[in-house]
């Protein structure tokens, strides 16, 4: 069973926006202030290319953490299983995102997963090219061809903004380069991975990617393989064990969506063999995700039977 018509999704939109007031926007980075605590917004992308949405699918927000699914499937293209996974965990961690303390207890030193801010550093370091623009242009054109968008670009304000305020990011990488798994000048990693975060798009884009994911890494359209199958495996694995911070095994029971989010609010998510969803609500909770859209996926996996348990 699968959203048959918007009227369906905005009922689920109406319903789940009154959660929007027990959140507030994210505002460490300064950039991300602005945003209206009350908008939420969804978008289903089916395989066939058609899609369903419900709010206003056509206001931009930066990937932020979400991005991080994207990095690791470059990183892997890029390295490899075993040079990726020898200096980044695979297991969940129930500390914060942005968390050192495993690093501390951690033998030997690594960060436990790449869905953590640590583990993230470590991955996009670990993207190859001879400067931070090549690297950058690499990710971005992989962007561009999951989205098969290609005025997709990145925020200069937020990358600005999130840059100058990284103080903790680049604790994190200097503990990482003295134990030999940063091996460039922090500040250009801290460059890269501020633009990584400031990609913008829209929930549209962001179900497209959401699908490409549930068909194990093809364009759905183009039936182009835009990520190698096992790779897309590896990257939805974590979405289930880590993406949704340390709320993801209360988020697997009650939605079981291989599911992404970011602090600007957004959500990818990704039924298996079926459709990818994009959402947009900037209020967050304590823990980073989106209260509201946390709701809604719960209330769309509920109505339409979408859990993969």
């Amino acid at each position: 069973m699968q959203c048959r018509s918007e009227n369906e999704l905005q009922i689920l939109v109406d319903e789940a926006k009154h959660f929007t007031s027990k959140g507030k926007v994210a505002d460490y980075i300064p950039a991300l202030k602005r945003a209206n605590r009350n908008s939420l917004s969804i978008a289903i992308y089916n395989p066939d290319g058609n899609y369903f949405s419900a709010g206003d699918i056509s206001e931009s927000f930066t990937l932020q953490s979400i991005s991080k699914v994207l990095t690791l499937a470059l990183a892997l293209m890029d390295r490899g299983e075993e040079y990726v996974f020898e200096r980044v965990g695979q297991e969940p961690t129930g500390d914060p995102f942005n968390s050192i303390a495993k690093l501390e207890t951690s033998i030997p030193s690594r960060p436990l997963n790449p869905m953590i801010n640590a583990g993230a550093l470590a991955v996009t370091h670990m993207i190859k090219g001879n400067s931070v623009e090549e690297r950058f242009s690499r990710l971005l054109t992989l962007v561009q061809k999951l989205t098969a968008n290609s005025s997709i670009g990145y925020n200069k304000e937020v990358a600005e903004s999130e840059f100058e305020t990284a103080d903790l990011n680049r604790s994190l990488c200097y503990f990482l380069k003295q134990h030999g798994l940063i091996k460039e000048d922090v500040e250009e990693l801290m460059d890269l991975y501020t633009k990584q975060c400031s990609i913008e798009l829209n929930c549209l884009d962001l179900a497209r990617i959401g699908c490409v994911f549930s068909f194990d890494g093809k364009d759905p359209i183009s039936k182009e393989q835009l990520i190698p199958t096992h790779i897309a495996r590896i990257c939805k694995t974590f979405m289930v064990t880590c993406g949704m911070y340390n709320a993801s095994g209360e988020f697997a029971i009650k939605v079981g969506i291989p599911a992404k989010s970011g602090v600007s609010g957004g959500i990818m998510g990704a039924v298996p063999g079926r459709f990818g969803i994009g959402v947009f609500g900037p209020a967050l909770d304590d823990k980073g995700n989106s209260v509201a859209g946390m709701k809604l996926m719960r209330l769309l996996s509920e109505k339409y039977s979408l859990s993969m348990f």
